[in-house]
């Protein structure tokens, strides 16, 4: 168990994005933690002017905050940064960003993480390879099979298959991959979240959940077969349950989380219902990992028109869940 106040470390994400916009607005709640926001002060500075907000941030003094809750771990650009303007010079500078939060979670430093958004097309295009946050954390820390968890107010739904394209999510859905992710989730909802016996439900890919073979036989293939393997284990899940109602009220609450087998399968929904709310969860890591459920938005970067909940959001999920597990 970790400290009562927890050290939450905040990477501020794209410079030229939202994220340097949000982290300047961040608030912690009742001092309940201490947020150190990591990133180039300058640019917090002038994005907080930008979107008409006061910034007087202390810089970082390790497990020692002021009556905000908040410090500044300052790591300055290569160059400056224009709001909504891409530049590769300082691509790197967020992952020095993520890879100083890691150097602190892994001595103890921190106690969680929160990440601001990154543009991972505009990493690759710069000549650093980058699928997303959670591969880039699991690969540093060794974890051979992160979970995307996605916690709303009401519900809950963890990824089988993240940032890969529509056609090739059949092969990826394998029973080796299902299984793992169910297990991570049954684990960390265990040991993170309190729930001793949690029920998962698991969709199916096709329309209907296959309309029993004639859309499709990857349910009778794969599915159903590592859901029968896990009830014999003592596992409660259950499924596969047809895409298109498990998410209406009289189902969705039924389950404690419910596993997605595709990116936009369930997304959708959780951005239609809870855009401001709802809170991306990196499971199967040493510590706990949060962040928005949204990009970087280059077009709303210094306008002051972002909106600072989802990040909100995503910090108040780290204070109250990044001590357990």
């Amino acid at each position: 168990m970790g400290p009562l106040r927890p050290t939450i470390a905040l990477t501020t994400g794209e410079p030229a994005g939202i994220g340097p916009d949000l982290a300047s607005q961040i608030q912690v709640p009742d001092g309940r933690a201490h947020v150190v926001l990591i990133g180039d002060g300058n640019l917090l500075a002038e994005r907080a002017r930008l979107t008409g907000h006061p910034f007087d941030v202390k810089p970082y003094a390790s497990k020692v905050m002021d009556e905000s809750g908040l410090s500044l771990l300052d790591i300055p650009l290569a160059r400056r940064a224009e709001p909504g303007h891409l530049d590769p010079e300082n691509a790197p500078y967020v992952l020095t960003l993520i890879d100083r939060a890691l150097t602190g979670l892994r001595s103890g430093e921190f106690d969680a993480l929160v990440t601001a958004p990154v543009h991972k097309a505009h990493l690759n295009a710069s000549g650093i390879p980058f699928l997303g946050h959670t591969e880039y954390l699991a690969e540093k820390t060794g974890i051979p099979h992160p979970v995307m968890l996605f916690v709303t107010p009401t519900f809950r739904v963890a990824l089988v298959t993240t940032h890969i394209a529509l056609k090739d999510v059949p092969a990826a859905l394998t029973s080796a991959n299902l299984r793992a992710t169910i297990e991570v989730l049954v684990h960390d909802l265990r040991g993170r979240y309190g729930l001793s016996d949690p029920a998962i439900g698991v969709l199916g890919l096709n329309p209907h959940a296959g309309e029993g073979g004639w859309f499709g036989n990857e349910e009778a293939a794969v599915i159903t077969p590592v859901i029968r393997e896990l009830n014999s284990r003592g596992l409660r899940v259950s499924g596969p349950w047809p895409a298109d109602t498990a998410f209406i009220p009289e189902s969705v609450q039924t389950q404690d989380a419910w596993v997605s087998l595709y990116h936009d399968q369930a997304l959708p929904v959780v951005k239609h219902a809870y855009f401001d709310s709802a809170v991306n969860v990196t499971l199967g890591l040493p510590f706990l990992r949060t962040s928005v459920d949204h990009g970087t938005a280059l077009d709303l970067a210094g306008t002051g028109r972002a909106r600072v909940q989802p990040l909100q959001a995503a910090l108040e999920h780290a204070i109250r869940y990044g001590q357990g597990g």
